[in-house]
């Protein structure tokens, strides 16, 4: 892979990165609820779901789900009831802090690899990311060169681009957050965060491929 190749896969992977989707609001949602670093365990979930994905592109997976319909509707069924169903738990929590007075501070971070499994559960879920990355790969990969080589550098780079881009939505959020947290416009952001989450599992479950 030339260097030109690699520039522009860095330029793909990072305006796709910044564009808002189930794994940003994921990120956003719990740097709002439970602070900074424990979100750090959700974008290491999310990035653990990159992995997974271009190991099933590896594999062959990412071609198999592209054709196999059934397959892809019940992926993409999964998806969209786990997002109804996160987003949904945010919104009910923001609630229950109400009637308990308790906006003061953020919530009690569960353990770190419930956070990480919740990130991953929200990347795989998403038949569209793997997708989009088995549409993107295949233009920046040359044939003549090791696979997977290839893949490797091209991972490494998703990886860190994806980390770097998540962890600055949920640094800015908490931010956001911390400077209005005693009034109840914070409650307000995660709700809308949560309705957010709903909103791209009610996407995923009525879309096409």
């Amino acid at each position: 892979m030339n260097r030109q190749t690699f520039l522009l896969y860095l330029i793909a992977w990072s305006l796709a990165a910044l564009t808002p989707g189930p794994a940003i609001l994921c990120s956003m949602a719990q740097s709002t609820r439970y602070g900074f670093r424990s979100s750090l365990a959700g974008i290491s979930g999310i990035q653990l779901g990159n992995v997974l994905f271009f190991v099933g592109i590896a594999l062959g997976v990412g071609t198999l789900l592209a054709t196999a319909t059934t397959a892809f509707a019940i992926l993409r069924f999964v998806g969209a009831i786990y997002l109804f169903y996160l987003g949904a738990r945010i919104i009910r929590a923001t609630f229950r802090r109400s009637n308990a007075r308790t906006t003061q501070a953020p919530a009690a971070a569960p353990a770190r690899r419930n956070l990480l499994l919740q990130g991953l559960l929200v990347q795989i879920t998403n038949p569209k990311a793997l997708l989009f990355v088995t549409a993107l790969l295949p233009q920046f990969i040359e044939p003549h060169r090791p696979l997977l080589m290839q893949l490797a550098i091209l991972l490494l780079a998703t990886v860190v681009i994806d980390s770097v881009v998540l962890s600055s939505y949920a640094f800015l959020a908490q931010r956001g957050v911390q400077s209005f947290r005693a009034s109840r416009l914070s409650a307000w952001l995660e709700r809308v965060f949560g309705a957010a989450l709903v909103f791209f599992g009610l996407r995923l479950l009525v879309s096409r491929k």
